[in-house]
């Protein structure tokens, strides 16, 4: 290695040009981490994957989690990325599932996931149950995510949850942008009445300067509007922010604060960085990246300390180097306070009880997800809280379960920065339409001229 540089581990990753399947290794230079990696078609590429090499070596420390999946559906003959469905090479169960009901959309969003369209085909309430019933083939509960596209475009929204939950599954949540439950009155009560528990809103900033740039329109008020009617309807809400350096990286805390003062209708924040889907003929530069530890770092610094980078942590079951979360309640003086170290896993390296059964930690990171994300349910027993506060009585153990807060990160992986160890130990799928189960960096992921290896269309950025 040249001066000044050090490999910190070697793994796998794709060439942005092929897609193929490349040698790579996990490089320090100064506090920074890259990935570097070399085609012998198309060269050589070098991306910044983590800004701050102490908390790289701390968040390494927690090490891999392997489960392999209950079922597996195709064979390895290629290798990963290339075999998904899944297939023996995959490491983990799976957690969250979405389901793309639509790839139609009521925005037309520079930065997006999905080739969003105003016109095109939506898969049928037969051909979804028939994912539904794929999903129960494998064994264990998932928590199912409505996604597109924009799923509030499907009149038939409230069936298509109907009939998730006629199927068993425990916890539906509404990857959405708002714009319908904003603007139709009554229309979240609607989707509670069907069975939905939780929103997960496109929430990028408190500003329509910032919705103009990532979402060509003002937004702010509707944004705000959809609360309000997911608050009267009982559902709960998590703000999702698409962080772009240069446009919202700044409002971090008030996004934070906006989300304290909405309590308890908003549960949680989930950051995601910006990754880099469909056509780029210029790779992105890294100043055109935000890594985790700079996004915990902006938390800490404008929150003014009420939220510490040493509150938060890597996930518990996939990668450690995809995720971060924190829990935290309100105090009875109104103040955010971190849940105490006794809310850690029992089976940590620390208790030295042995590690918990393969596909556990998907399992307890599901459940959790799902206690905290949806509003508070009067009807579930104080027995059943995932909190870590003492309660006495149910009243109290509802005051708890109100004041509940979490603050979480994840950062998808795009053809500059995929590193596969990550993608094989991803707990987030998607259902593809021929029925297929398959990581959501790998279904999403496109080479520098927009075409995927799973996704029927090309996409934009997100």
């Amino acid at each position: 290695m040249p001066d000044g540089q050090q490999i910190l581990a070697a793994t796998e990753s794709v060439c942005p040009v092929c897609l193929q399947r490349i040698a790579a290794q996990r490089v320090a230079e100064g506090d920074n981490v890259y990935l570097v990696k070399h085609c012998a078609t198309h060269g050589s590429y070098k991306t910044i994957i983590w800004r701050g090499l102490a908390s790289y070596r701390r968040w390494a420390e927690r090490g891999p989690r392997a489960a392999p999946p209950p079922v597996l559906e195709t064979a390895s003959q290629r290798g990963c990325p290339h075999d998904c469905g899944l297939c023996p090479e995959h490491r983990q169960h799976s957690c969250c599932v979405l389901l793309e009901v639509t790839q139609r959309c009521n925005l037309r969003c520079p930065v997006c996931f999905a080739s969003a369209s105003r016109e095109a085909d939506d898969p049928s309430l037969a051909e979804i149950e028939t994912w539904l019933q794929r999903l129960l083939e494998h064994g264990n509960p998932v928590n199912i995510q409505l996604s597109g596209g924009e799923p509030t475009v499907r009149d038939d929204l409230p069936e298509i949850i109907r009939l998730i939950r006629a199927r068993g599954f425990d916890f539906v949540q509404l990857n959405s942008n708002g714009l319908r439950l904003a603007k139709h009155a009554g229309y979240a009560e609607q989707l509670a009445a069907a069975g939905l528990d939780c929103v997960f809103l496109q929430f990028d900033g408190v500003s329509d300067r910032v919705y103009q740039q990532i979402r060509g329109a003002d937004l702010r008020d509707l944004k705000e509007q959809a609360i309000a009617h997911c608050a009267a309807a009982g559902l709960g809400v998590v703000l999702v922010p698409t962080l772009v350096p240069g446009v919202n990286i700044d409002q971090i805390g008030a996004i934070v604060d906006f989300a304290l003062q909405r309590l308890p209708t908003v549960r949680a924040v989930h950051f995601q960085p910006i990754s880099y889907f469909g056509r780029y003929p210029n790779p992105p530069a890294d100043a055109d990246r935000i890594t985790l530890p700079e996004v915990m770092a902006a938390l800490e610094t404008q929150t003014a300390g009420r939220i510490r980078v040493a509150d938060l942590s890597p996930g518990s079951a996939e990668n450690a180097f995809c995720s971060f979360s924190g829990k935290f309640f309100i105090d009875d003086q109104g103040r955010l306070q971190a849940a105490n170290a006794a809310s850690t896993d029992c089976c940590s390296k620390a208790c030295g009880c042995g590690a918990p059964p393969p596909g556990e930690e998907a399992q307890r990171a599901r459940r959790l997800v799902a206690k905290q994300w949806a509003a508070a349910n009067p009807q579930r027993a104080p027995e059943d809280s995932a909190y870590p506060i003492e309660v006495s009585s149910f009243d109290r153990f509802l005051a708890a379960r109100q004041h509940s807060f979490s603050i979480s990160g994840m950062a998808f992986q795009d053809a500059w920065n995929l590193d596969l160890e990550r993608l094989r130990e991803c707990f987030i799928h998607v259902v593809s339409p021929d029925r297929r189960i398959i990581p959501f960096c790998a279904y999403n992921l496109t080479n520098l001229n927009g075409e995927s290896l799973y996704r029927p269309t090309t996409c934009h950025h997100d």
